[in-house]
């Protein structure tokens, strides 16, 4: 039982990307959420700078491109995921909207005060919420906005097993007020903090992994690591299944002041 209980930071990088490349979606959510979380924005222009920070594939970046003006430079760790990303932005003719670019989100190549929104999809944690709030903050505009989904706890208490889970995974996550109070804190304004449906987990995240977890445990049939990491992706489904009402993904916005 202990391989199930290991963070994802503590698999082969290369496997957990070449996993995570065989599937539309790097975390939960949806297109719609995406949109509904563009809403809360303003003043959004053909002129206006948008970064997508740690954006894996692309998924929202996409969606973002259909549904903001502005031009949108997205940015990953994993050149294997720009180079997914930059291929579908060629077949849906978006190359003059959205530039895909290798890099770190805590190295960020941008001007300070030249974006007028930073978006994160389920990458946050990478730097902390904190930290990238008060990072990020310098390189957006004032009036600029930050929209990040974010892993956070629905009550003040919760079952040991699933508290246990994520204060190893990610020891940052926290109830929804002290998150908006941390937005606060960093210098924004908390515009909205929305709660992302269970389908954004269900039918948008785990569900595909399925198959997937097929075609790669009989690539790596003799690898005990890939063996773990499917084993580790399995044991957290079926910790939302049982644990939902207790957690899951918020969408907060915040404008700069």
């Amino acid at each position: 039982m202990s391989n199930d209980n290991k963070s994802i930071h503590e698999f082969d990088i290369n496997l957990i990307c070449e996993y995570f490349s065989g599937v539309e979606r790097q975390g939960p959510g949806s297109a719609e959420m995406t949109v509904k979380a563009l809403s809360f924005t303003e003043n959004l222009n053909n002129e206006s700078l948008i970064a997508d920070l740690g954006c894996g594939t692309g998924s929202q970046t996409i969606t973002l491109a259909q549904n903001a003006p502005g031009q949108i430079t997205a940015i990953d760790l994993f050149p294997a995921f720009i180079e997914r990303l930059n291929l579908n932005v060629n077949k849906l003719n978006l190359q003059d909207r959205i530039q895909g670019v290798v890099g770190s989100m805590d190295n960020l190549p941008f001007q300070e005060a030249s974006l007028d929104l930073i978006w994160s999809e389920g990458a946050i944690y990478n730097i902390g919420f904190e930290k990238g709030l008060k990072y990020w903050k310098k390189f957006l505009k004032t009036g600029g906005y930050v929209a990040v989904t974010e892993a956070s706890w629905f009550t003040g208490n919760r079952p040991a097993e699933i508290e246990k889970f994520w204060m190893d995974a990610y020891p940052e996550i926290d109830t929804i007020p002290n998150k908006v109070a941390c937005i606060q804190e960093s210098g924004y304004i908390p515009v909205a903090a929305f709660i992302l449906p269970e389908y954004c987990w269900t039918k948008n995240f785990y569900v595909p992994q399925a198959a997937a977890q097929k075609d790669f445990l009989e690539k790596y049939k003799d690898n005990a690591m890939a063996a773990s990491l499917i084993r580790n992706e399995m044991h957290e489904a079926r910790l939302y299944d049982k644990y939902k009402a207790f957690y899951g993904y918020v969408f907060y916005i915040g404008k700069k002041i």
